[in-house]
């Protein structure tokens, strides 16, 4: 039994002449009775009996049209995929921060469907810390990672795509919050609500530390930006956090941070070693080749 045979058996139980299916399917009569002569001693069961002038289906053929219909149908939507994944159409499967999907990530997507208006291309989008997001990149849940530089060891391509500012955040009385910018050394004393090392932002933290030549003093670890902020703004403490227009709207006091010099930046990242579909490349290649690097 092929493929073939299963296709000449469905066409056969609709058509339900010999003569007029052999035509539908542009075979000879005898090729067609041989199939069906075949599948029926394969399986050990007639599925054909003649009434009158006309062919239908026995009980076991009635039974078994179900799982051939089902098993093509199955086989044609996967043909039909793969083709339209070949002509640059299918779904991109986005990992990426909170932060930039807000608006940078989906006004990317935005403008590339606008561009492809003649591709059938579909968009997901998942957000997570970036720890997270590598583990889905690495489990191939997702195509490309919008994130935060990934470890080198994983042997991962990162291209840097946007800068983000980083502040200085505290609560409005806090023994800080009349300064304007400041220093990184002079926030010694203070606790800290810090990240989490979960979070791809704390590497870059911990070196602007590092720089700064002192040991911050931890009160509370968190993965989210969002809850950092909150924290700060009940009192729990003082934190380095990226610059969002979130923080306009808590009471809080927002520092420019003069020394140490430090670069936060986000990354397009993707395995080379996995297939990417020429829908994921060419999304890939859109957002490398578009003005997206920005303080």
């Amino acid at each position: 039994m092929n493929l073939f045979y299963l296709r000449y058996f469905v066409t056969l139980a609709h058509v339900q002449h010999y003569t007029k299916a052999a035509e539908q399917l542009c075979i000879t009569q005898p090729s067609l009775s041989h199939a069906i002569s075949q599948m029926e001693k394969e399986l050990g069961v007639p599925l054909f009996e003649k009434v009158g002038r006309n062919t239908t289906l026995t009980r076991f053929g009635e039974e078994f049209l179900s799982c051939a219909e089902h098993t093509l149908s199955t086989l044609d939507e996967g043909v039909a995929s793969l083709k339209r994944s070949a002509r640059g159409e299918g779904l991109i499967r986005l990992g990426l921060l909170r932060p930039l999907g807000v608006e940078f990530v989906p006004r990317l997507a935005a403008r590339f469907l606008e561009e492809h208006p003649d591709k059938e291309i579909q968009f997901t989008f998942h957000t997570d810390v970036t720890q997270h997001l590598l583990e889905g990149l690495a489990a191939r849940k997702f195509d490309l990672l919008f994130c935060s530089k990934p470890q080198e060891e994983l042997g991962l391509t990162a291209v840097p795509i946007r800068r983000q500012e980083l502040v200085l955040i505290t609560p409005k009385n806090h023994p800080l919050a009349e300064e304007k910018s400041i220093d990184l050394a002079k926030t010694e004393p203070y606790p800290y609500v810090y990240f989490a090392k979960s979070s791809g932002i704390r590497d870059v933290i911990d070196e602007m530390f590092i720089n700064s030549k002192i040991v911050p003093k931890i009160a509370y670890e968190t993965e989210e930006d969002q809850v950092v902020a909150g924290l700060v703004s009940q009192g729990l403490g003082i934190a380095v956090v990226p610059y969002m227009d979130l923080l306009l709207k808590l009471n809080l006091n927002i520092l420019k941070i003069n020394t140490p010099a430090y670069e936060r930046n986000f990354y397009l990242v993707n395995d080379d070693s996995v297939y990417m579909s020429p829908a994921v490349k060419a999304f890939q290649k859109y957002v490398l080749a578009g003005d997206t690097f920005s303080i």
